[in-house]
């Protein structure tokens, strides 16, 4: 019996803004709602979140984790929001399991709560917050190499059917944020995810093409402006890893006046 796992790279949005009516959100909030009104809805759900880095992969194994409101500086209703999904024990040992066979140091985190980047777009995805989730988190040394072979270990996960969320973004160079109108940047920012595009979806590349130039990443067009640190990059790297081959379907999104680009893949074993 085939079983399919649902894969997501998403551009995550800036802190809790998306769930407070920004209108620099509406594009972003639009495609993610219209992504999960087409998905089979899961029985659990796997974010790889931009906003946790450990020395070893770190997988969340509480049953009930909190929230943590990690941003600054944004309206008391933002430090308000809930989103009482449980954590899923079994799936985190499943992740551990699978990556402890690969060979990647690996630990689990009982204490630790869900960050803005699980709980902003699930709140938008899956409202009803009755679906189980876990995170794992980045590895601090943010090497390309080392997030595509998380993604490749997750492949051994057996889960019926499963969600793995990538959150990051795939532009993220805070100041430019806020130059809005500059023609340089914006082209910068279109070269950047013309080849993220290009990398991600042609069928042209073979997967050995396409895994050197995710390893290679910083060598794409205007990479280091997009990315001046990669840890908002890398949640992709986890997807593809897993995903192998092409994604089958684009949804890209101006995101704060910048373009962002999303990517889903469904893997079937």
């Amino acid at each position: 019996m085939s079983q399919t796992t649902d894969v997501v790279y998403i551009s995550h949005g800036g802190g809790p803004m998306p769930l407070l009516g920004d209108p620099g959100h509406q594009e972003m909030v639009s495609q993610l709602q219209n992504l999960a009104a087409t998905l089979e809805k899961p029985d659990a759900i796997l974010v790889v979140s931009a906003h946790w880095e450990e020395k070893v992969a770190t997988i969340t194994s509480g049953p009930q984790p909190s929230l943590i409101y990690d941003y600054y500086g944004f309206p008391p209703e933002s430090y308000e929001i809930e989103y009482p999904c449980a954590g899923e024990p079994v799936l985190a040992q499943q992740v551990y399991s699978a990556l402890q066979t690969a060979g990647i140091p690996v630990q689990l985190d009982e204490e630790r709560g869900f960050d803005h980047g699980l709980f902003v777009p699930l709140k938008l995805m899956y409202p009803q917050a009755d679906i189980p989730c876990i995170q794992l988190s980045l590895v601090n040394n943010l090497d390309a190499e080392t997030h595509l072979a998380l993604g490749e270990a997750l492949q051994k996960v057996d889960y019926p059917r499963l969600l793995v969320v990538g959150s990051g973004f795939s532009f993220h160079n805070m100041g430019a944020f806020f130059m809005r109108g500059n023609p340089e940047i914006d082209a910068r920012n279109q070269a950047f995810e013309t080849w993220l595009e290009e990398t991600c979806g042609s069928t042209e590349l073979t997967e050995a093409e396409r895994r050197e130039r995710l390893v290679n990443w910083e060598a794409a067009p205007s990479a280091r402006f997009c990315h001046p640190r990669e840890e908002h990059l890398l949640p992709l790297h986890v997807c593809y890893g897993l995903a192998g081959k092409a994604r089958e379907l684009s949804f890209p999104a101006r995101i704060i006046g910048k373009d962002s680009g999303m990517f889903y893949w469904q893997r079937t074993v």
